[in-house]
C-alpha cells in the first residue's frame, strides 16, 4: 500500500522538485552574478576597475552585497500599511520567478509544456505592475507613490505593443506553445523576417523591466528613487533582485520568440556539436549584455518623450506590421498547418 502511493505520488513529486532546482539555483546564481557582471561591463565602458577588492577578481562581491543587506535593519514607516508593505517585494521576486515554468531549457526540459505558454508569460509579466502599486501606495509617501504611478503607466504602456508583436510571432508559427515557436524557427530565426519587430520588442523589454534609458521610476532628481524609497534591508534586495531576475526572463522570451531558443545558429558541425541548453544560455547572456551596454551608452528618458515613443511610434507600428504580416501570410499561402479543420 505505502509503496503503490509512493510510486503514485512520491516520486513524481521528487522529479518536479528535482527540475524546479534545476531551474531555480541556476536562476538565483546568474541572477547574483548579473549583479556584478553590471559594474564590470560598465566600469570597463568608463575606463574604471569596478568591484575587484572581494575574493579574486571581486568575484565575492555579490556574496558580500547579499550579506550587507540581510544584517541591515528592516525599516517600517510608522503610517505605511504593514501587510501590504511587506507583500509587495515578495510579489515582485515571485511572479518573475514562477514565469520560468513553461521557459523550455532545451527539447527535453521544460517544467510544465502548456500549450498556451506565451498567454501565461504574458499573464505573468502583467502581474509585475501590482508589485510595484503595492509598494507606492503601501508606503504612504508621496515620492512612492508617484514613483509607483508613472512605473505603472509606463510597463501598461509597452504591454500593449508588447502583445501585437507577439501576436505576430504567434502567426508566423501557428502555436501558443513555446517548444513550438522553437521548433517552427528551424528554417530561419524570427529575427531576420521580422527584424523591425525585434527591435521594437527589445526596446519595449526595456521599459518594461524598468531599465536605462528608461528607469524613469527611480528617476532620482525629482523623485528620489521611485516606488522603492521607503524600503531598506531585505525588501529592497528583493527589489533589487526582481528586477535582475525580470532582465534574465525578458532575455529568455526574446530568444524564445525570435532567436531560436534552444537551436544553434547553424545546424552543421561544429555548431551542433554544443547541447541545446548552452545555446539558450549564450542567447541570454548575449541580450543581458545589451542591457549593459545600452545603461553604460544612453542617457535616461524624460517622461513625455517615453509615453510617447510607446503610444505614438511603437503601438502604431506594431499594429501596422501585424496587418502586413497576417496579409502576407494569407497572401502567399503560408499559414502554417495546424492541423485543424
Amino acid at each position: 500500500m505505502i509503496e503503490g502511493l509512493w510510486i503514485t505520488y512520491g516520486w513524481p513529486f521528487l522529479v518536479i522538485l528535482g527540475k524546479i532546482s534545476l531551474i531555480l539555483v541556476p536562476l538565483l546564481l546568474s541572477v547574483a552574478y548579473l549583479t556584478y557582471a553590471e559594474r564590470r561591463v560598465i566600469a570597463a565602458m568608463q575606463l574604471r576597475k569596478g568591484p575587484n577588492v572581494v575574493g579574486p577578481f571581486g568575484l565575492l562581491q555579490p556574496i558580500a552585497d547579499a550579506l550587507k543587506l540581510l544584517h541591515k535593519e528592516t525599516i517600517l514607516p510608522s503610517r505605511a500599511s504593514p501587510l501590504i508593505f511587506i507583500m509587495a517585494p515578495v510579489v515582485t521576486f515571485t511572479l518573475s520567478l514562477i514565469a520560468w515554468a513553461v521557459i523550455p531549457i532545451g527539447p527535453d526540459f521544460v517544467l510544465a509544456n502548456v500549450n498556451v505558454g506565451v498567454l501565461y508569460l504574458f499573464a505573468i509579466s502583467s502581474l509585475g505592475v501590482y508589485g510595484v502599486i503595492m509598494a507606492g501606495w503601501a508606503s504612504n509617501s508621496k515620492y512612492a507613490f508617484l514613483g509607483a504611478l508613472r512605473s505603472a503607466a509606463q510597463m501598461v504602456s509597452y504591454e500593449v505593443s508588447m502583445g501585437f508583436i507577439m501576436i505576430s510571432v504567434l502567426l508566423c508559427a501557428g502555436s501558443l506553445n513555446l517548444k513550438e515557436i522553437v521548433y517552427a524557427q528551424q528554417g530561419v530565426w524570427y529575427a531576420i523576417p521580422l527584424f523591425p519587430m525585434f527591435v521594437i520588442f527589445f526596446i519595449s523589454v526595456l521599459a518594461e523591466t524598468n531599465r536605462a534609458p528608461f528607469d524613469l521610476p527611480e528617476a532620482e532628481a525629482e523623485l528620489v528613487a521611485g516606488y522603492n524609497v521607503e524600503y531598506s534591508s531585505m525588501g529592497f534586495a528583493l527589489f533589487f533582485l526582481g528586477e535582475y531576475a525580470n532582465m534574465v526572463l525578458m532575455s529568455a522570451m526574446t530568444s524564445i520568440l525570435f532567436l531560436g531558443g534552444w537551436l544553434p545558429p547553424f545546424d552543421i558541425a561544429p555548431f551542433n556539436w554544443l547541447p541545446g541548453y548552452f545555446w539558450f544560455a549564450f542567447k541570454i547572456a548575449l541580450l543581458l549584455f545589451v542591457f549593459l551596454w545600452v545603461r553604460a551608452t544612453l542617457p535616461r528618458y524624460r517622461y513625455d518623450q517615453l509615453m510617447r515613443l510607446g503610444w505614438k511610434v511603437f503601438l502604431p507600428l506594431s499594429l501596422f506590421w501585424l496587418v502586413l504580416t497576417a496579409g502576407v501570410l494569407v497572401w502567399f499561402d503560408w499559414l502554417p498547418n495546424t492541423g485543424g479543420g
